[in-house]
């Protein structure tokens, strides 16, 4: 009896150690990103009213991220940052103007070729490596067939998605987001021109003064001719800039909402039926619940939040199916799932009837394009059965660059030695190996500008926060910059504090009460230590080319990729003569 039980406990041993081994063993990873989520919008964050199970679920079956924090507030940046663990301004995909992503499909500018992606690693250890959904990282930059910032130019075997973004410009009816652009910087010119050409035309009647025919008509067709290229601007955007590629070849253009959130799930559960038996990567990126907002017909009118609901709704509906297909191949104990959010809600989204497009940062100020905390603090899940323990809160920082050295050092995969990379590896974090996070300080930049610092000091509990500069809410006293759609971070727009405000956000996490020398005793010393910090992360930057130069960010017409011809205003459906054909 005793041999039996011994040779039982042997076994048990072995299966276990083997089981495991099994599963860290070139594990599959799933990484899901929504855009413009605000971490108040789950259930699994303390929302009420929206219907999230199924992220709730995953939150259920491993770690919840309280702190976790992007990069960047805006999608550009925040994205190369997680795709790299890098901060952004290290690979120039921070911008020294206001315009901090790209806009169109034909700008030169992008991820350089150079940078290092998780996907890039992966991919030369054998894994399948998948891109469905926003890129929003460039595309060409010599020629309109060089796709030098393409996906798979960056270390993915197969691509279905955006180039660029979803914008209000890409849906009929929705708008557009250079409204405000137009208003701010050409309404003033244009009243001033119609208003002169108006008076010459009158004092040139009356006689009270003479002016050659030929100069004001030479004036009147110069403003005509501006004036039609904004109308065409406005009426092209959509065909030029809002398609829809497989690989290398567009496939519908204008994109077509219509089913677009199931389109992008049935390619990722395609891609992982193809790859079940073999390592595979997935980056599912959400155009949800970027503006312009759709829902299927499923979930159209079905939350209690809108249109921006049923979106949030659906989405959670697409995680459910991922995960549904995990559990039929019998891949969940070898797959890593993390879900996050590119930045916080765009809490300025509102529509032209009034109807709330922007989600909810929960307790946290600002939003998108801000470093207050509700335009960086996302949600942060992470799932992986047997490997991860179920049902955890961790509140220690961390970063969406983390993401970068724990998938490639779980794939067996040396970090590059010859740059810097930030994030750090989560999983001693997650497997309680240490409790602090090695993130002693965190820089928050808006654009390429420093912006603000975190500091969680290892003998402490507090997390300080110190900011150089803040947004100039627009009207006062709201939430965010509505009059201009979004912040921006230099200027008149911003006001800039010397001693800079520092928050403990450990105990004013809405960042309410920013602390005097009066009210914290150690306030200077706290600003001497980040200061010194800062010197020393400014010492490690190098001059880098920018990518979010006006001439990379800007329309070339060379770069300009069109299915057709473009005097067809570049149509085709590919991917409903498929599906017919089918």
């Amino acid at each position: 009896i005793a041999m039996r039980i011994l040779v039982l406990l042997l076994f048990y041993h072995y299966a276990t150690k083997n089981a495991k081994s099994y599963r860290t063993s070139n594990p599959n990873f799933i990484l899901i990103m929504a855009d413009d989520l605000g971490i108040g919008d789950l259930g699994c964050y303390g929302n009420k009213t929206l219907r999230t199970h199924n992220i709730d679920k995953l939150a259920k079956g491993g770690v919840t991220f309280t702190q976790h924090i992007a990069a960047s507030p805006l999608c550009t940046p925040s994205r190369a940052a997680f795709l790299t663990g890098r901060y952004p301004v290290r690979s120039g995909m921070a911008a020294l103007s206001n315009i901090g992503v790209f806009l169109f499909s034909a700008s030169s500018g992008g991820l350089p070729t150079e940078e290092i992606t998780f996907a890039k690693l992966l991919k030369q250890k054998g894994y399948s490596t998948a891109l469905i959904g926003k890129w929003h990282l460039g595309l060409n930059c010599n020629s309109r067939d060089d796709f030098c910032h393409h996906p798979l130019n960056h270390g993915f075997d197969y691509f279905y998605g955006l180039t660029v973004t979803s914008l209000r410009d890409c849906k009929p009816g929705e708008g557009s987001v250079f409204v405000a652009g137009v208003r701010a910087y050409l309404a003033t010119p244009l009243q001033l021109i119609g208003i002169t050409l108006i008076s010459l035309e009158v004092l040139h009647y009356i006689g009270f003064l003479r002016i050659p025919r030929g100069a004001l008509r030479y004036f009147f067709l110069i403003s005509t001719v501006l004036f039609g290229l904004l109308l065409i601007f406005f009426y092209t955007f959509r065909y030029l800039n809002c398609f829809l590629m497989r690989n290398q070849q567009i496939i519908q253009q204008p994109l077509s909402y219509k089913n677009l959130t199931q389109r992008l799930t049935e390619e990722a559960i395609q891609f992982i039926g193809r790859n079940a038996d073999t390592p595979f990567l997935l980056f599912l990126s959400y155009l949800q619940v970027h503006t312009a907002l759709y829902a299927s017909k499923d979930f159209k009118g079905k939350s209690k939040h809108g249109l921006y609901g049923d979106a949030v709704e659906e989405m959670d509906w697409s995680v459910g199916k991922i995960l549904d297909v995990l559990e039929k191949w019998n891949l969940n104990d070898k797959t890593l799932v993390y879900f996050t959010s590119d930045q916080g809600a765009h809490v300025e989204e509102v529509s032209s009837t009034g109807e709330v497009h922007g989600g909810y940062n929960g307790i946290y100020k600002g939003g998108k394009a801000t470093n207050w905390e509700g335009g960086i603090r996302v949600p942060g899940l992470l799932r992986w059965p047997g490997m991860v323990q179920a049902g955890v809160h961790i509140d220690e920082p961390t970063s969406n660059m983390d993401i970068f050295p724990t998938v490639v050092k779980l794939a067996g995969i040396p970090l590059p030695k010859d740059r810097i990379i930030d994030g750090h590896d989560l999983m001693p974090l997650l497997q309680g190996k240490i409790l602090r996070s090695e993130h002693e300080f965190l820089f928050h930049y808006c654009n390429a500008y420093l912006n603000a610092v975190r500091w969680h000091p290892g003998n402490s509990e507090s997390i300080w926060k110190a900011f150089f500069f803040t947004p100039n809410f627009d009207p006062e006293g709201s939430n965010g910059c509505y009059n201009s759609h979004v912040c921006y971070c230099y200027g008149r727009l911003v006001t800039h504090h010397n001693p800079p405000l520092l928050f403990d956000i450990s105990r004013d996490p809405g960042e309410k009460n920013p602390l005097t020398p009066e009210t914290e005793h150690h306030f200077y010393e706290i600003l001497d230590i980040i200061q010194q910090a800062v010197n020393n992360h400014t010492k490690s930057l190098h001059i880098v080319s920018n990518q979010l130069s006006w001439g990379n960010i800007l329309w070339k017409p060379w770069l300009q990729l069109c299915c057709s011809s473009i005097f067809l205003s570049c149509y085709c459906d590919h991917e409903s003569e498929e599906k017919l054909n089918l």
